[in-house]
């Protein structure tokens, strides 16, 4: 605290003031003893403890009052409230009204500003005068706690909405034109602020949140209208100062006595104003700043740190010391982001101030680190705040931040969050270009010489070193804000590339000039583009007009410059890879007209030139696709370079197509004999085709025919080179597509589309051979290109209007949907290191594995939407469905998306398919573990898993998966029960245990399903079947206990609610449980007698796994009507009934027996527990004996109505559960105390001595690190 002594401020009450403290209040002056010395009470001056709090608000002075609001002219006028809350009138206004009524009854006016105060938290009490005159703070504060209406959570300031938001910032400007209007006369009275004062200090310690942070964000806001009003007075002070001194170093004949003694008077008029305001800045401090910084809400907190930031940049010399810079630095460690947030901010104002900020040296050496970390803070605008902060304290001082500390900032330009790597570029800018030494003043403005040429150069090793080569993008992107006009000196890099150095002038390196080439694409694709690249926002912006213009001439500039460069550039670099594929890229940036207009066409022709040079010297995939993408983008028939480009095109695939042919009839001659040489040139040439026939028409070259002979010369020797398989494919897969799109335009001829058919089946049915080949890699290509046109030319070509296209279909048969199958689970569904054939290290193993996976997820994306999109039958995803727990890290995406569209598409279809999954994993755990299956082995529990997994994906919607969950248990049971058991009869069927993974599914079912699916389940029972109790039997009688929860009266739900709290009383309206009586099935509903039975049966049955040894000792025969919760739980799962005596014994007869003998006891008790047993067996057995006839009676005209899915159903019971959940509720509201747990009252100074008080909820381990709790502040 402020006043503590071991706060060394510049603030620091007057002696008397420290009596002021009082249990009540901290401003309660109840001996009159804060009157200033010097200076005459004020007449009528109430004391400090006397102050109150409310709101009406009058506005125009000297007017009668009615109910707490002024009168004017018979019309009831606004409260100050309401004004502000309009903002129609201008708060100077307001202000100076509320002035005038001060003036003329100051107690009047000073209860509406109270009013408003309390208004302003949400409270609908008000003050009155009597309140105002004889209740003390603490009684007035309580009382309106009382009238707060707390049913919503919402109050002025956290209201939602336009007019709120203009609320708040109407609230505080009027809080700081009050100070401000006050500031010469009114402040100083001794009576206003100690009243506002007092006011605010009571409510920020209050309970009721919306008074604590109302009066928080007044108190705050005050404070900082007291901080100008302390800075004037200080400047006042300063100017008087030096007045005086002025005037008193004049000779004595000149001095003017009587300027010297009103400049002291006035100076002393300001000394005991300034002691004022102290005074009251200290009051606030200590009696609200020191308690909120660590309050449990977090935008109270974030209120204190950023106003104590607005007092330090405001008056630096009283509140810039570590004193006060400790409360920020400790609260940098806050959960919250908000408040963390507010700390960057507030010191960003003091680091941007040179000044300050050598003054923040200590505070920086202490919390630099803090700061560094917090450039990784989770929440993204922290972030980004504190790596500007950090570029603030560089801007101020070098040598502050560390090599290290400097590099944590550097690789976030690499950020995918933009505004991260926008501040981070921002910081490496500063650090690295701006800093300018003598010696390179007066270098050239452009050029390789230039000062931007050694910043190229710094940014290209930058780019190297930093490892992230393929993120060039990236980096260009982070530094384009605060260093595009470095970035746009391509004119510097083509003279870097182009140029020799100069005489000591070290050159680049290969490495470096690849580099340069990417940063210079990278910069012309920002240019022209202007959007983030791929992964950093969200889409592309609308430009501005200026934005507009500035590409435009960017774009312009551009072509003007590298029309005449990038041959040069090309003709240097032609046999490099990587540069030569970067440099191709820039004609796409082209603006084709200037060619025209700027007369550079022999600039074109040499690129042309350039061009087939480079398509001449490389066999490269990535380079012939750039040669084919850039012919694509210059002939463009809107541009007069079209016939230019067009004849320079055509010419060079005449000669690549005339080359093929020559060598494709030598290659196919040599048969057996194939030479590498033949086969290199062959490969080259088809590889340079195809990657031109993937941008451009070759229709008219006629390469179906020499594609298809090369394909079929494959198949038949066995031994074809695999490229040149693969690329006769791609090739052949382009010349397909384009005669589907010059017929699909409707601009083919007449038999256009029968020659497409015949061409399109053909290339299917060698596709579908090659899928049989030695080679994995041509079997992949085929499989994906196979997969490509079946999804092509399925049904849904013919969408859109397009019925002509009808002859096109092509369905896959049989055959090739279980070839395609078969290839998935051969060479997707494998082990990470079978498809791994690298060994050149580990980090090249672990790029060879990715990669491998990548493909591999591409192959099963291929077949998944074949599926789909309904091309072949959906039940052939069963086999990829059951891959789902196994290879859920690499494909768990895409198997789970399938199933969500197959859903989509046909529910019933889709839940058969899951289904048929389950029950070849379950045939294959049979294959391998044999007929006696242990359920706990980890093959059975996987497929339990993997059910379980299938039911999730269902949702929550029972209604709309009805149908299909039905089915699924219908093919479930059916599959149960459909093998014998080998083992002859009286043994469960083979697949029985099927049933324990079927149950996985039961909650899914809604209560009517579940008595139907129970009746369908008992067609496939027999009598001996449900008479069953060994350990083999377990998943039947599981999966009916499954179906039967829920499903006639909610037993299950019941046990569940109950199970949950214990002993609790159970509803007075929901039927008592019991064990000693069970209803003949007469008594049930008719609708439901069968499914009675069954369950009564089945409660009078405990499975092995249940059984409870009895207890003899502890037991006693309630009477049904009192029986506990406990008991009806032990009621659903009753013991057998050669076991029930034993938990009937009759204590009451144990004391007529005390004097007997142990061995007479215990003869006694088991003749008892026999006679019992016997009786209960008998009466189980005639009830079995009696009924069951008239059950298979019932169930079988239920299966004679139809097993449909909508019979109605009674309601369900949810009494029980509903009034177990409200009686648990009410039993833990017994033990807790909300008003504590949702207030959250900080203890105050003098508070804390009361014993009976709970603690501090505001302890600082609550809010913050515990990094800061055990470090001191220096």
């Amino acid at each position: 605290m402020i006043a503590a002594q071991d706060l060394h401020t510049e603030f620091q009450f007057p002696q008397e003031a420290e009596s002021q403290l009082s249990s009540d209040t901290d401003f309660e002056d109840p001996d009159g003893k804060h009157t200033k010395a010097g200076k005459a009470p004020k007449k009528g001056r109430k004391a400090l403890g006397d102050k109150a709090k409310g709101g009406g608000a009058g506005r125009v002075p000297g007017l009668g009052r009615v109910n707490g609001h002024h009168q004017e002219n018979g019309m009831e006028s606004m409260t100050l409230f309401e004004v502000v809350k309009a903002g129609k009138s201008a708060t100077q206004s307001v202000v100076d009204d509320w002035i005038e009524a001060y003036k003329h009854d100051r107690d009047v006016a000073l209860l509406d500003l109270i009013n408003f105060f309390i208004q302003c938290s949400g409270c609908k009490g008000a003050v009155s005068g009597e309140m105002f005159r004889h209740m003390q703070n603490s009684e007035i504060i309580r009382k309106m706690t009382e009238e707060f209406d707390e049913d919503s959570g919402d109050y002025p300031l956290t209201s939602s909405g336009p007019q709120w938001k203009k609320f708040r910032i109407s609230f505080c400007d009027f809080i700081a034109v009050l100070v401000r209007q006050c500031q010469y006369s009114i402040i100083y009275d001794e009576y206003m602020m100690d009243t506002v004062i007092s006011l605010l200090t009571g409510l920020s310690d209050s309970q009721v949140r919306a008074f604590r942070h109302t009066s928080t964000l007044a108190a705050m806001k005050l404070m900082t209208a007291l901080v100008n009003v302390a800075l004037n007075l200080s400047i006042n002070m300063d100017n008087t100062q030096r007045q005086y001194e002025a005037e008193r170093n004049k000779v004595i004949a000149k001095r003017a006595n009587d300027r010297l003694e009103l400049l002291l008077q006035k100076r002393k008029e300001l000394q005991e104003n300034q002691d004022d305001i102290e005074n009251m800045m200290n009051a606030i401090f200590k009696g609200v700043f020191v308690h909120r910084y660590r309050d449990a809400i977090a935008e109270i907190r974030a209120i204190c740190i950023e106003e104590i930031g607005v007092w330090m940049k405001l008056y630096s010399d009283a509140f810039l010391n570590d004193s006060y810079l400790k409360y920020v630095g400790w609260t940098m460690h806050d959960k919250q982001g908000e408040v963390r947030l507010k700390c960057l901010t507030a010191l960003q104002g003091l680091f941007y101030n040179r000044e300050l900020g050598v003054r923040l040296e200590l505070f920086t050496s202490r919390f630099k680190d803090r700061i560094v970390s917090m450039t990784l803070d989770k929440e993204y605008d922290v972030a980004v705040q504190a790596i500007k902060l950090l570029t603030l304290v560089l801007q101020s001082s070098d040598e502050v931040l560390t090599a290290e500390d400097c590099e944590s900032v550097y690789h976030l330009v690499y950020s995918a969050h933009r505004p991260i790597a926008v501040s981070a570029g921002e910081f490496l800018f500063k650090k690295l270009f701006s800093h300018r030494g003598p010696e390179e003043e007066g270098l050239p403005r452009r050029g390789r010489q230039s000062l931007n040429g050694s910043l190229i150069k710094t940014t290209v090793f930058f780019f190297l070193e930093s490892e992230l080569h393929e993120h060039g993008a990236y980096l260009v992107d982070s530094l384009w804000d605060c260093g595009s006009e470095l970035l746009k000196d391509w004119e510097t890099m083509i003279s870097l590339l182009l140029d020799e150095p100069m005489s000591g002038e070290e050159a680049l390196t290969d490495r470096q000039e690849t580099a340069l080439v990417e940063i210079m694409l990278c910069a012309i694709r920002q240019a022209c583009e202007c959007h983030p690249p791929v992964g950093r926002g969200t889409g592309k912006r609308v430009l501005t007009a200026k934005e507009k213009k500035t590409q435009l001439d960017d774009r312009t500039r551009i072509t003007e410059m590298f029309a005449v460069a990038l041959p040069l550039l090309l003709a240097k670099y032609c046999v490099d890879i990587d540069k030569v594929t970067n440099l191709l890229q820039i004609p796409k940036y082209f603006d084709l007209d200037i060619y025209t207009t700027g007369r550079l066409e022999k600039h074109l022709d040499a690129l042309l030139r350039q061009i087939w040079e480079v398509l001449d010297k490389h066999t490269e995939t990535e380079v012939l696709e750039a040669c084919s993408t850039t012919y694509h983008y210059l002939c463009n028939d809107e541009f007069t370079i079209f016939n230019r480009v067009d004849i320079t095109r055509s010419q060079l695939l005449d000669e690549l197509v005339d080359k093929f042919s020559r060598l494709l009839e030598d290659f196919l001659q040599e048969g057996e004999e194939l030479d590498d040489d033949d086969a290199y040139q062959v490969l080259s040439t088809l590889k340079k085709i195809s990657a031109f026939h993937n941008a451009h028409d070759l229709s008219k070259w006629d390469l179906f025919t020499s594609n298809y002979r090369l394909l079929n010369a494959g198949l038949q020797n066995g031994d074809m080179p695999e490229q040149i398989v693969i690329h006769a494919m791609q090739c052949t897969h382009y010349i397909i597509l384009w005669h589907l799109a010059k017929v699909s335009d409707g601009s083919s001829l007449k038999g256009e589309m029968v020659t497409l058919r015949k061409q399109m089946r053909a290339f299917s049915l060698m596709c579908q051979r090659y899928l049989n080949s030695i080679n994995t890699t041509v079997k992949e290509q085929a499989f994906t290109i196979l997969c490509d046109l079946l999804l092509i030319f399925s049904h849904q070509m013919m969408s859109s209007g397009r019925e002509q296209l009808e002859p096109l279909v092509y369905i896959p048969d049989s055959t090739l949907q279980a070839e395609l199958l078969n290839f998935i689970l051969d060479h997707v569904f494998i082990d990470q290191d079978d498809d791994n054939n690298s060994t050149d290290g580990h980090q090249d193993d672990e790029a060879s594995k990715i990669e491998a996976l990548h493909k591999r997820r591409n192959l099963l994306a291929a077949y998944c939407k074949l599926i789909i999109y309904n091309v072949v039958e959906m039940n052939t995803g069963a086999d990829i469905f059951k891959q789902y727990m196994r290879y859920y890290n690499d494909y768990g995406d895409i198997i789970k998306e399938t199933m969500s569209k197959t859903r989509q598409i046909d529910k019933v279809q889709c839940a058969k398919t899951l289904n048929l999954s389950l029950q070849r994993l379950f045939n294959e755990m049979l294959s391998e573990l044999g007929f006696n299956i242990d359920r706990s082995s980890s093959a059975f529990c996987g497929i339990k898993e993997l059910a379980r997994r299938f039911s999730l994906t269902f949702g929550l919607d029972q209604l709309k998966t009805r149908e299909a969950i039905a089915m699924l248990h219908k093919d479930g049971i059916e599959f149960a029960f459909k093998e014998p058991s080998p083992q002859g009869e009286g043994s469960p069927p083979l697949n029985l245990a099927f049933l324990d993974i079927l149950s996985e599914f039961s909650s899914k079912l809604i209560r009517q399903d579940k008595r139907t699916v129970h009746v369908y389940l008992e067609r496939f029972m027999t009598f001996q079947m449900a008479l069953q109790r060994e350990d083999c039997w377990l998943p039947l009688i599981s999966y009916r206990n499954s179906l039967q929860a829920g499903g006639d009266d909610d037993t299950m739900s019941v046990i569940s609610g109950i199970s949950s709290r214990g002993s609790t009383i159970r509803s007075k309206k929901s039927k008592p449980a019991t064990t000693s009586k069970r209803k003949l099935p007469e008594e049930e509903n008719s609708c439901s007698s069968s499914d009675a039975v069954w369950v009564n049966r089945e409660q009078n049955v405990q499975t092995p796994v249940m059984m409870h040894s009895p207890h003899l000792t502890s037991t006693v025969l309630r009477d049904p009507k009192k029986m506990r919760p406990e008991d009806s739980y032990t009621a659903a799962y009753t013991m057998p009934a050669e076991q029930l005596p034993h938990q009937h014994v009759p204590t009451q007869q144990q004391p007529h027996h005390h004097h007997q003998a142990a061995i007479d006891y215990n003869t006694q008790v088991t003749w008892m527990l026999t006679q019992r047993q016997q009786a209960e067996a008998r009466q189980q057995q005639e009830r079995v004996n009696m009924h069951y006839t008239k059950m298979r009676n019932h169930m079988q005209q239920a299966i004679r109505r139809g097993s449909g899915l909508m019979e109605d159903d009674e309601e369900p019971i949810v009494e029980d559960v509903m009034m177990s959940s409200e009686d648990r509720l009410e039993d833990i509201n017994e033990g807790m105390d909300f008003d504590t747990m949702d207030i959250d009252l900080p203890a105050s100074k003098n508070r804390r001595e009361r014993t009976e008080l709970k603690p501090d909820y505001f302890d600082p381990s609550s809010i913050m690190d515990d990094s800061v709790l055990n470090v001191s502040m220096y």
